[in-house]
């Protein structure tokens, strides 16, 4: 809306002291015919912005043109601006919505607090977009449209109709009642019921959405994190899950964890090994997952898992052991 982005020209004007046009237009995401547009806005509105011509020239408002919001102490200050830094935001395409909130909050805080809450931010990394081992974390995409269609049907408790892409399946269209939002690890999910079941769509599979004008058939309160609690429990314990156990180095146990669905039993061998019981969400995750680890785990059961992983390993060797005319 233009009228949010006549406030975000303002309040980058406030924090940068003075701007070119074409600065503004990268910030804003406009054209710099459209900046000039706003600029006069502004002016015809009583706002004290003015050009500076020259080389290093720009716009700029006059000192002192500011408001402020009180009642944030430093902490709560940097509460905020970290909060802003998350990338869960994303996943429901309100990126260019907290960036413009963290804008204005950084700008109306009194300037007591304001260095030093941005400063502080400065100095703290939340999710970033690697880890250590350089494995690139890649988010998930949710085009706009879709995901501003899915936020106003969540918070009017509107029915939605989605072209859903599920797993090995052709899309379909389908009509849901919405009753939340989560993310988690930058992905985004609706949950909603569908004809009184329970339903969880990953949001990146929506090839559509469109907002219906009926009420959602949904309880006027919802606890999302009971009800995410309840629906994790039922995908770890359904569909062509396996069974495993595992002897494995304990220094690599958070891998093994981090990748299997639920340990349901762990143990201590006399010889500092652990022995766990997992599961995993079919065959081939297992294999997967027990091939990473290397020699540093063994599957000891089921047989059919320690065969797979034998008949691998046996390939491997084969193909390593000839010899190599390049």
């Amino acid at each position: 809306m233009r009228a949010d982005r006549l406030v975000s020209l303002v309040l980058l004007l406030r924090q940068h002291g003075r701007l070119s046009a074409a600065a503004l237009a990268r910030e804003l995401e406009v054209s710099t015919r459209t900046v000039l547009r706003d600029i006069e806005a502004l002016s015809a509105a009583g706002v004290p912005v003015y050009a500076e011509r020259g080389r290093h020239g720009g716009f700029a408002l006059l000192p002192g043109f500011r408001t402020e919001l009180t009642g944030l102490n430093p902490d709560e200050a940097l509460a905020l601006l970290v909060a802003g830094s998350r990338r869960g935001a994303q996943a429901f395409g309100l990126g260019s919505a907290l960036a413009s909130a963290m804008l204005k909050v950084v700008d109306a805080l009194p300037e007591s607090y304001r260095d030093t809450a941005a400063g502080a931010a400065e100095r703290l990394l939340i999710d970033p977009e690697t880890d250590l081992l350089s494995r690139r974390l890649v988010a998930e995409e949710v085009p706009d449209a879709i995901a501003a269609e899915v936020l106003r049907a969540v918070f009017a408790g509107h029915k939605l109709r989605i072209h859903y892409a599920a797993v090995d399946e052709t899309p379909k269209w389908r009509t849901v009642d919405p009753v939340g939002l989560v993310t988690i690890r930058d992905r985004g999910y609706l949950l909603a019921t569908r004809s009184g079941e329970d339903r969880t769509y990953r949001l990146s599979r929506v090839l559509a959405a469109k907002e219906l004008p009926e009420p959602a058939q949904r309880p006027a309160r919802v606890d999302l994190d009971r009800a995410w609690r309840e629906r994790s429990t039922r995908f770890r314990t359904g569909g062509d899950q396996v069974t495993v156990l595992v002897r494995m180095n304990p220094a690599r146990r958070e891998e093994l964890l981090n990748t299997a669905l639920a340990v349901l039993a762990e143990e201590a061998d006399s010889d500092g090994w652990l022995r766990l019981e997992v599961t995993f969400q079919d065959s081939r995750h297992a294999e997967w997952a027990l091939w990473q680890l290397s020699t540093s785990a063994e599957a000891l059961a089921p047989q059919w898992l320690r065969t797979s992983l034998r008949n691998r390993a046996t390939a491997i060797a084969t193909r390593y052991g000839a010899s190599y005319s390049g």
